[in-house]
């Protein structure tokens, strides 16, 4: 895989100033072992990856939880649900309180030995956000790996069939759309409606909201850029397509993230890029957080965060406009 960070660092940034706000969502990377390797994955996962939070980093979330309070614990990897402590994290973040969203991508649920998944994510009521960058076979398909696009069809039958995405259930079920190459995502709304439109007529399927994403020029999807000499059309669409309204919305600004390892960074990306939060040159840690919350604090910003302001804006929680 090429290495883009040195493309993105060719110049210094004239990305705007960022300063943090509120904690508001702690973002937890689980690993980045996965039972997929998609072609848009900014964080590199597949099934020969062994990185896997532990117990006792586990418990520090736990802790952190406690401490500030966040809104909601925002649970990701890979396959977040390959992590042997991931049913127990979700037990107790419910047990305080916290809202817990699952970043899933469907087939996780048809593996062997995660039979009573689905079942267990709708009796802890967690919000499952389902990677799904198509309504067309060939596009998940050819985005995703062979097969794909029919398991995650099923999965999302099997979630329906407990009441996720049924109105009145309380079970949400949000769909990610990314685009299958380099151009900006379509209108969230207009995309939204032909999503619930073919899915339900073609699978009789139901969820609530479409997520619309901006591929990032970074790991996997950056280095296919770079090897189909895409790399430098597609950061001057990203820079030219810069919306200064989106600055206010980005996750950054109310949301830590946080590595296998415990490591603290302004957001998924720049944990990719290996661009953590410091303190005096060293990097800060979930213990960091029982003493200071970060807010008021200038988030890491770089070329990429242009990804995030493009067009209609794009955020873990879909188009910032």
């Amino acid at each position: 895989m090429i290495d883009t960070k040195p493309l993105l660092y060719r110049f210094s940034t004239d990305f705007p100033p960022v300063q943090r706000s509120r904690l508001e969502i702690l973002q937890i990377n689980l690993g980045y072992r996965c039972n997929l390797s998609c072609t848009h994955c900014h964080v590199n996962a597949g099934p020969k990856r062994t990185e896997e939070m532990s117990w006792h980093t586990a418990q520090q979330v736990l802790e952190v939880i406690q401490r500030r309070q966040p809104q909601i614990l925002d649970l990701t990897g890979g396959a977040p649900e390959l992590n042997a402590h991931f049913r127990w994290l979700v037990e107790q973040a419910r047990g305080l309180g916290v809202e817990v969203i699952d970043r899933c991508n469907l087939t996780i649920l048809q593996e062997p030995g995660q039979e009573t998944l689905a079942p267990f994510l709708a009796e802890q009521g967690v919000r499952v956000v389902a990677s799904l960058p198509c309504y067309s076979q060939k596009n998940v398909d050819d985005q995703r790996g062979k097969g794909v696009f029919e398991r995650s069809i099923e999965g999302l039958q099997t979630l329906n069939a407990l009441g996720y995405g049924k109105p009145g259930s309380g079970l949400i079920l949000d769909l990610v759309y990314n685009p299958g190459g380099a151009f900006l995502p379509p209108s969230q709304q207009t995309l939204e409606q032909e999503y619930k439109r073919r899915l339900f007529e073609d699978f009789g399927i139901e969820f609530n909201n479409l997520l619309t994403l901006a591929n990032m020029p970074i790991s996997r999807f950056g280095s296919m850029l770079v090897s189909k000499g895409q790399f430098d059309d597609y950061m001057q669409l990203l820079r030219s397509s810069f919306n200064q309204g989106n600055l206010a919305g980005l996750m950054c600004r109310s949301t830590i993230s946080v590595d296998w390892q415990g490591n603290l960074y302004d957001c998924d990306f720049n944990q990719m890029l290996e661009l953590p939060l410091q303190r005096r040159g060293q990097p800060r840690h979930l213990s960091d957080l029982l003493q200071d919350d970060m807010e008021g604090n200038p988030v890491l910003v770089a070329d990429h965060c242009f990804g995030c302001t493009a067009g209609q804006g794009s955020s873990c929680g879909g188009a910032l406009e």
